[in-house]
């Protein structure tokens, strides 16, 4: 078991706004109040870390040591078997241009390099980070394994979602219900991990 989270306040240290919605409906059930680095203006930390539980380890550290409070941290990214695990950490540098982040360009890029690969097999994996403001760190990894699929299909996720299809599904994750997604997802069996380890446990 992990250590019982006691606090009535968390950050979720993201500034993606897909990902601190998904959190934000994931953390409600908890009644805990829920503010995040956007809300906050808090600064981006360098992300130099080499796997999803460094980054994110970065990121709860981070907005813990400026706000004070508990923080979580999302490090997620999808990894294609045939691409040596590509794009991996640098699943979001994948999508950087020079007018923003755009993942059309990133899923193109996918497609382009995976023309000469039979293997479309995939995983997304998600990495969370729940930090104590006196510098405790508890880490938690979910993963799901699916394909790459194109062209892309529906509008209702975000980042790679458009080409990324579960094991078992004929839907892509841009095809699925918001909720439903979240009962599923690999950032739903990295927060249920959480949740057992560190927000269910019983008062001695």
């Amino acid at each position: 078991m992990g250590r019982k989270f006691i606090y009535d306040q968390l950050v979720i240290a993201s500034h993606n706004l897909g990902k601190i919605d998904e959190i934000t409906e994931l953390m409600a059930p908890l009644g805990i109040t829920v503010r995040n680095s956007v809300e906050l203006q808090l600064p981006e930390p360098i992300e130099d870390g080499l796997t999803f539980t460094e980054n994110a380890t970065i990121k709860a550290i981070s907005a813990s040591n400026n706000t004070g409070l508990p923080a979580l941290s999302d490090d997620s990214g999808l990894s294609i078997n045939a691409l040596s695990g590509a794009p991996g950490i640098y699943s979001a540098r994948w999508a950087e241009t020079n007018n923003g982040r755009d993942f059309n360009v990133a899923m193109e890029r996918i497609h382009n390099e995976l023309i000469k690969h039979d293997d479309l097999t995939a995983q997304f994996t998600c990495a969370l980070a729940l930090s104590w403001p006196d510098g405790h760190i508890e880490t938690f990894e979910g993963i799901l394994n699916g394909k790459i699929i194109w062209p892309p299909r529906g509008t209702k996720g975000f980042g790679y979602d458009p080409i990324f299809q579960k094991l078992g599904d004929s839907r892509t994750f841009g095809e699925i219900e918001p909720m439903e997604k979240q009962n599923i997802s690999h950032r739903a069996i990295a927060f249920n991990k959480m949740l057992e380890s560190c927000f269910l446990q019983k008062d001695d």
